[in-house]
């Protein structure tokens, strides 16, 4: 009941109201990519939600688009403007999602909704994860975050799927809330964290 129902309501409800609260964070945040970013201060990319749907993602864009003398995108480290530095640390660049979850793309927890390209590489039970919306956060978020390797993450994420009820909804808001405070398994720099899923399993 919780699942079909009462958890789109709640997410719904509840992410309307942050936007707007969030809003005056939000326009500041808007206007000052505008012009660290060349006037882009948005980020879109295509996701697999429920079902494996795809829909668009929105986020704030913490990187320039700044490349090489062969026309290449320079590394995070090299992108990462200092405005983008301090949203990513915060986990601001997450709150557009907030519209996301108002369209029904999203919840407010679930398994982060990852790149089409891994599609292939699930495993029967790791696809799970596609069975529900996909999330802000979840129990993998909060529980190392981009500090633990894939195998690790997405066993969270079904185990996730496997145990829905509001009790553990609230339970991962919870620490979601503590790790943002403390800015706590961020990582700023995604240069150095483990290859994508894609070069793991390729193998």
């Amino acid at each position: 009941m919780y699942n079909k129902i009462f958890k789109r309501i709640l997410d719904f409800l509840l992410a309307l109201t942050a936007l707007l609260i969030l809003l005056p964070v939000i326009i500041i945040i808007t206007i000052a990519l505008l012009f660290y970013n060349n006037g882009k201060p948005f980020f879109y990319q295509e996701r697999p939600g429920k079902d494996e749907k795809i829909f668009r993602i929105i986020k704030f864009k913490t990187m320039n688009d700044k490349t090489d003398a062969q026309g290449v995108l320079l590394s995070d480290t090299h992108r990462l403007t200092p405005v983008g530095k301090f949203i990513r640390k915060t986990s601001l660049d997450e709150t557009l999602q907030l519209i996301n979850v108002v369209k029904g793309d999203m919840s407010l927890i679930g398994p982060r909704p990852l790149l089409p390209q891994y599609l292939p590489y699930y495993t029967e039970k790791e696809k799970l994860r596609h069975t529900v919306k996909p999330g802000i956060t979840g129990l993998a978020q909060v529980n190392g975050r981009n500090q633990i390797d894939w195998d690790t993450k997405l066993s969270f994420d079904v185990e996730y799927v496997e145990n829905i009820s509001l009790k553990n909804d609230i339970a991962i808001i919870i620490k979601t809330i503590k790790k943002v405070i403390t800015a706590k398994e961020v990582s700023v720099d995604t240069t150095d964290v483990e290859p994508s899923l894609d070069e793991i399993r390729k193998k």
